[in-house]
C-alpha cells in the first residue's frame, strides 16, 4: 500500500511506514493514516526485516511501529535503525503498559505512544499533534516558546464533546453499552442510565461517530425497526 497526498499546509505529505505483524490491524492502521490530512502511507510491512528493507529504498518520515514483531522487539528495531543513521520519528503502538519500556522508548526517540486497541480519533489526534510539533522551525525566542513546541506533542488534548453532551453522562452510557453483550437500544440505554430515550440516542450516536460503537436495525417487531447499538471493542 502506498500513496502521496498534500501536506497540512500545502507542502509534501508526512510519509508514514506502518509496521504491524497482524495484517488486519496493519490494514486498519494504514487506512487511519490515509484519512488524516497531511499524511500519506509509504508502505505497510509486518516485521522488522521488512521495515529495514523498505527504508533502504523509500524515504520515510515517521514509523507507526508495533512493539511486538515476529522477528524481534520494536525497540530493538529502533536501535538498529538509529545505528544505521535512519532518523525517522517513531510513534509506538502497543498493548503493553510497562512504563520502563516507555522510558526506554523515549530515550531512543519515540515521540508518542498509542495503546491498543485505539480508535481513529485517537490516532488522528496523535498524528496531528506530531505534525504541529514537526512544523516548529527556527530559533526559539525563550523558554515559553520551547514549552509551547513540546506541549504540541506531549500535552493531553481531549476531544471536545458536541454541544449538550457531558462527560459524566457519556461515561455512564459507555459503561452500560460495554456491559451489554447483545447490545442496547436507545430505550434500553435510557432506562439503565436514567435519561430520556432521545438523550440516550444522542450519546449512542456520538459513540458510533467516534468509532467506538456500531449500530444495526433490530427487526422482528411490529412497526418500525429500532436501532440496536453494540460496543465496537475499542
Amino acid at each position: 500500500m502506498s500513496g502521496r497526498g498534500p501536506g497540512a499546509a500545502g507542502g509534501a505529505a508526512i510519509r508514514v511506514l506502518v509496521v504491524e505483524d497482524d495484517p488486519v490491524a496493519a490494514a486498519a492502521h494504514a487506512l487511519y493514516v490515509g484519512r488524516v490530512p497531511g499524511f500519506a502511507v509509504s508502505g505497510t510491512v509486518h516485521s522488522g526485516t521488512e521495515a529495514r528493507r523498505h527504508l533502504e529504498h523509500h524515504p520515510v518520515d515517521l514509523l507507526l511501529l508495533d512493539l511486538f514483531l515476529p522477528d524481534g522487539h520494536g525497540l530493538q528495531l529502533v536501535r538498529t535503525l538509529r545505528a544505521a543513521g535512519h532518523g525517522a520519528d517513531i510513534i509506538a503502538v502497543t498493548s503493553a503498559r510497562d512504563l520502563a519500556m516507555v522510558r526506554e522508548g523515549v530515550s531512543l526517540g519515540v515521540v508518542q505512544y498509542v495503546l491498543k486497541p485505539f480508535t481513529f480519533a485517537t490516532l488522528r489526534d496523535r498524528l496531528l499533534r506530531y505534525a504541529e510539533f514537526r512544523a516548529t522551525t527556527g530559533e526559539a525566542s525563550g523558554q515559553d516558546e520551547v514549552d509551547r513546541a513540546l506541549a504540541a506533542l506531549r500535552a493531553p488534548r481531549p476531544a471536545a464533546l458536541p454541544k449538550g453532551l457531558t462527560a459524566a453522562t457519556l461515561r455512564a452510557v459507555t459503561d452500560v453499552l460495554r456491559a451489554a453483550a447483545d447490545g442496547l437500544t436507545a430505550t434500553e440505554a435510557a432506562a439503565d442510565v436514567g435519561i430520556s430515550r432521545i438523550t440516550a440516542r444522542r450519546y449512542l450516536e456520538h459513540l458510533v461517530e467516534s468509532g467506538r460503537a456500531a449500530r444495526a436495525p433490530q427487526y422482528g417487531q411490529v412497526g418500525r425497526p429500532e436501532l440496536r447499538y453494540r460496543w465496537s471493542g475499542h
